[in-house]
């Protein structure tokens, strides 16, 4: 793993809303970004941090996620609400699919180099 203090984080904010069987399921079959959002938004941590967190899911490699942007792609943050910095969900721009809503991301732990 490249940064395990990211996936514990992830594991236990999931843990957290899903119980840890629905949690360690999701984790090796994949979930959505949006449930990954959901469950980082509704863990105790701060909506900055959480945002953080959520990007470097995407930057690290410790997950395998579909689609494959490629090489140049950025991240589109949703907010509350105008000139609010609560970020509610995320998205990504890429040269080859345009937007991508976070529920048509879909990510998974990588464990043994799978």
């Amino acid at each position: 793993m490249r940064d395990p203090n990211t996936v514990a984080r992830i594991v236990t904010a999931l843990r957290a809303v899903h119980g840890d069987d629905i949690a360690r399921v999701m984790l090796k079959d994949g979930l959505s970004l949006a449930v990954l959002i959901d469950a980082l938004l509704l863990s105790p941590m701060k909506n900055h941090d959480a945002v953080k967190l959520i990007t470097r899911v995407l930057n690290l490699g410790d997950f395998v996620i579909t689609p494959d942007f490629g090489p140049v792609w950025t991240l589109k943050y949703f907010y509350d609400r105008p000139k609010s910095l609560h970020v509610v969900d995320v998205g990504v721009v890429t040269r080859d699919y345009g937007a991508i809503a976070s529920t048509d991301i879909h990510l998974r732990l990588m464990i043994d180099g799978s």
